[in-house]
């Protein structure tokens, strides 16, 4: 079986649809622990919509919070505590994609990171860099605690607009392999998840 964990160099960089690829790619099950804010339509709901195998499922998240903010102050604001070790992946037989809240260093408590459930879980990483002013300090940083932790990377995914120059920078200084990159699109939708699946094949 193959199992992952999909993080990023922050917020909004591409996690979602980076796992939702992923997902389709490895016809895997998928799991998001923490959802914090966005209830309405959740993490889980939009890799839903996007993965077209058959096989996926889709397994309910930990917690539910309804704050959209760091994990520990979403869940303070409710009066309950993230209960990191009692975090355990979901039972399946399948490959399995679990993606995380943030970066890795986002607080799930007052003493826990998101780094420590994913070295508690013992998943390999991928990691989806955004390329925006002030990514290769954010990617070099995330590269280097998970190899002060050694944690295994399974690759890089740099999702947004090209830009070699960064792009090459990051992949030399760290090692990392190079996954396939997630480009600006119009529309993401079940075709084009597919279509960036594909791509994937023989990577992981």
């Amino acid at each position: 079986m193959k199992r992952y964990f999909v993080t990023g160099i922050g917020t909004d960089v591409g996690k979602t649809v980076a796992a939702a690829i992923l997902t389709e790619a490895l016809q895997a099950d998928y799991w998001k622990p923490v959802q914090a804010g966005g209830l309405d339509f959740t993490d889980t709901d939009t890799v839903m919509s996007l993965v077209s195998n058959p096989v996926s499922v889709f397994h309910p998240e930990a917690y539910r919070l309804k704050m959209a903010a760091s994990p520990h102050r979403a869940a303070a604001a409710e009066g309950i505590e993230i209960d990191v070790h009692g975090l355990k992946l979901p039972e399946t037989s399948n490959n399995l994609i679990v993606e995380g809240a943030g970066g890795l260093m986002v607080p799930l408590n007052k003493r826990y990171l998101v780094l420590d459930l994913v070295q508690q879980l013992g998943l390999e990483v991928v990691l989806v860099s955004r390329n925006y002013l002030g990514s290769i300090n954010h990617t070099l940083l995330t590269a280097e605690v998970l190899r002060y932790r050694k944690i295994p990377v399974a690759g890089i995914i740099f999702n947004g607009e090209e830009t070699p120059s960064s792009e090459d920078f990051i992949i030399k200084y760290t090692g990392l392999r190079r996954l396939p990159s997630i480009r600006q699109e119009a529309d993401f939708c079940k075709d084009t998840v597919a279509e960036y699946a594909k791509q994937f094949e023989g990577y992981l």
